[in-house]
């Protein structure tokens, strides 16, 4: 009798541990829909009605109706993690909220298009070692999705699956990018794919609230008192180039300051008459993130011979091209020498970078 009870366990256990696979796969609630993606997210009520209002206002539906595409959906929590956010820190400053339907429309129409993926990408052709290089259906901005599986109760990676899906920032350094993950995967429409982003990821990954506060910096000294720019190493073409150092200060951010790094770049200029600066601005160029500054300090002088050091920055980087970005700093000394002194960039053997403005104090 022992011998038969213990086959009818092994009968009825083995297949049980067959269907699992030693780990809990939970199921796709849906699987094939019969319907376009946009109708899809009309229909889930209470669940996608911001990403459907978003998608309105940016004139999007057609490319969920009739394009091949995956969408990372993000959910009604997503945005409001995101707005909740904003008009906080717009309170605190004395600022009218804002909302999705009077959010600037360039910058949300840039958020939205991260997680509209051009064609189609169901869980399973993600499972490479590195994950896939994914790209924007509107701007083919880059992105990256890499299947994986959860942990569950200790066991590692013994839970379902899930997919972290990332805003690469153009960057090939993973440690720039800004990540979330997939809670439901591989519902098919008749033109795509939807993964479900889980509900606490805050749209816009972590560029929402950056965008939409940005405060314009002060007047720029280079432009009302004038003066010369001065570089260590120039362009190979020379400082009139196509790339020559004049262009990182003409107010063009589609112009570049282009050279060889070798270790070190200063960029110096010559003020007409000493003045008070306590901002400066970078912006980012065209392409290459990897020539992008990394570590500089920013320095002021009287004599060009002794420099004291008013800023120092260490792991930056551009989340775009043709960024701009403010920095501030303490300063209540007039100097008519400035320079900004790059001691890294993100890897590269050449620098770049589009702007380089010295402002007044504020």
């Amino acid at each position: 009798m022992r011998a038969i009870t213990f086959l009818l366990i092994l009968t009825f256990a083995l297949p049980a541990c067959k269907k699992d696979g030693g780990y809990h796969n939970s199921p796709d609630a849906e699987k094939k829909i019969p319907m376009n993606t946009y109708d899809y997210l009309k229909s889930k009520v209470g669940v996608f009605d911001s990403l459907v209002a978003v998608i309105d206002r940016l004139g999007l539906k057609g490319t969920l109706t009739d394009s091949g595409i995956t969408l990372f959906a993000v959910t009604n929590q997503s945005f409001q993690l995101a707005v909740t956010n904003l008009n906080r820190l717009r309170k605190q400053s004395d600022r009218d909220p804002e909302y999705l339907s009077t959010i600037d429309r360039e910058q949300l129409d840039t958020m939205v298009s991260y997680y509209i993926i051009r064609g189609k990408y169901l869980s399973d052709s993600l499972q490479l070692q590195d994950g896939l290089d994914l790209f924007s259906v509107r701007f083919g901005y880059p992105m990256h999705a890499k299947s994986t599986r959860a942990s569950a109760s200790g066991f590692e990676k013994g839970g379902p699956e899930v997919i972290d899906f990332s805003n690469t920032k153009r960057s090939k350094f993973v440690k720039f990018w800004s990540s979330t993950t997939t809670g439901s995967n591989n519902i098919e429409t008749t033109n795509g794919v939807v993964h479900v982003v889980t509900p606490d990821h805050i749209f816009g990954f972590d560029e929402f609230v950056k965008r939409l506060t940005f405060v314009p910096p002060p007047p720029n000294l280079m432009l009302t008192i004038g003066g010369k720019l001065s570089v260590l190493r120039d362009n190979n073409g020379g400082p009139d180039n196509g790339e020559g150092s004049k262009k990182v200060i003409d107010g063009d951010d589609h112009t570049k300051f282009l050279c060889e790094f070798q270790g070190r770049v200063w960029m110096k200029f010559e003020l007409n008459t000493p003045a008070v600066s306590s901002v400066y601005t970078l912006t980012s160029a065209n392409d290459a993130p990897d020539r992008d500054p990394r570590a500089w300090t920013f320095e002021g002088s009287n004599d060009n011979v002794n420099w004291d050091e008013l800023d120092r920055r260490f792991n930056f980087f551009f989340e775009q091209r043709y960024q701009l970005k403010v920095f501030s700093f303490q300063n209540t000394t007039a100097y008519k020498y400035y320079r900004i002194n790059i001691s890294e960039v993100n890897g590269s053997n050449l620098y770049q970078l589009a702007e380089w403005t010295i402002n007044s104090t504020k």
